[in-house]
């Protein structure tokens, strides 16, 4: 948060309804951070323990949706940070501090690694099978699609600087239509919809889940896709492959509804993995271009790599590879199909 007039009221405010609901001032009030939302969060220091303030203008975020999901995943057992207090027309949260630690920076090696994607692999298949999902927003075929749309606008219009002509548009639409087709054609279930490593806190050694108020009714691939092929690590494709099929293998045994054929699912998670990324591509340029968070940029490569891939697997995306590629001013030499 900057330091503006608007800025300095806001933060007297907040610090007003913390000494309210915590009967006592803060020793401190540091930054604590803030995502690539419209959210702040504060690390406030009081004499007997540290805790999180989640700071959200309400004109422009809807604290509600978070804190029912909270008590959802509360409810089934799954590690979030303790809601302590809420004021939903101020926009603030006091939420218990689970630390500092991301899972990212552990992530050192595959040897390492794999034994913290097999944890959060258990912790989301206990979501999946422990959480109703019926009441939630639809991850449908127009959900899908507008996130899609966001690639054309801002990664292509503008972090390109290319406008799609006639013949271009076409591939596009085309090529958006065999994508929903295929991801809404999946099983429905809870889905978390960021489920990956900088959502994913250590305590002690545990993985609690953060970021889950936009969590979605939606197709059973989406959070494994979104842990494995994480926009801001990569992996081996054997590395992938090895614990996508135990999560599958895991999945099947707790009544998660996967594909009864681990290639079907296989298949499942890469086309949802590039709707996801076609989305993202959009979003990391929207945050450079719109709201100056170039961090984003550095990761554009590895997330436009997932794209490529899975465009050139399948001989149905294969207009869409040479597209994109296109636009990049390159070619593609070689194709493999399955």
């Amino acid at each position: 948060m900057n330091d503006s007039p608007n800025a300095d009221a806001r933060r007297q405010t907040l610090r007003h309804w913390l000494a309210t609901v915590t009967d006592t001032q803060p020793l401190s009030l540091e930054a604590g951070g803030s995502d690539a939302s419209v959210r702040h969060y504060w690390r406030a220091r009081l004499p007997d323990r540290s805790v999180l303030v989640m700071d959200a203008d309400p004109a422009q975020f809807d604290v509600a949706p978070f804190l029912a999901r909270q008590a959802e995943l509360v409810a089934a057992g799954i590690r979030v940070p303790a809601v302590l207090a809420q004021d939903a027309a101020q926009g603030f949260v006091l939420l218990e501090d689970l630390g500092t630690q991301e899972l990212t920076p552990l992530l050192d090696g595959p040897a390492v690694a794999r034994d913290w994607y097999l944890k959060a692999i258990d912790l989301l298949v206990r979501m999946q099978a422990g959480l109703a999902s019926a009441h939630l927003p639809v991850f449908d075929a127009g959900f899908q699609r507008r996130e899609m749309e966001i690639c054309r606008e801002w990664y292509v219009g503008v972090h390109l600087g290319c406008q799609l002509d006639e013949r271009q548009l076409a591939v596009w639409e085309r090529s958006l239509a065999l994508i929903v087709a295929r991801n809404t054609a999946q099983p429905m279930l809870f889905m978390h919809r960021d489920y990956h490593s900088r959502n994913l806190m250590v305590v002690g050694n545990e993985l609690a889940v953060l970021d889950f108020q936009d969590a979605v009714h939606g197709p059973v691939a989406y959070d494994l896709m979104s842990l494995l092929r994480d926009a801001y690590i990569d992996w081996s494709e054997d590395f992938v492959l090895d614990l996508a099929i135990r999560y599958w293998e895991r999945a099947r045994a707790e009544g998660v509804p996967v594909h009864a054929d681990f290639g079907d699912f296989y298949a499942a998670f890469e086309w949802q993995g590039l709707q996801r990324h076609l989305k993202v591509l959009g979003l990391f340029a929207r945050l450079k271009h719109r709201d100056g968070k170039d961090r984003y940029l550095a990761d554009i490569p590895r997330v436009f790599g997932y794209v490529r891939a899975v465009c050139r697997r399948y001989s149905e995306l294969t207009p869409l590879g040479r597209l994109l590629l296109d636009l990049h001013g390159e070619r593609e030499t070689v194709g493999y199909t399955f």
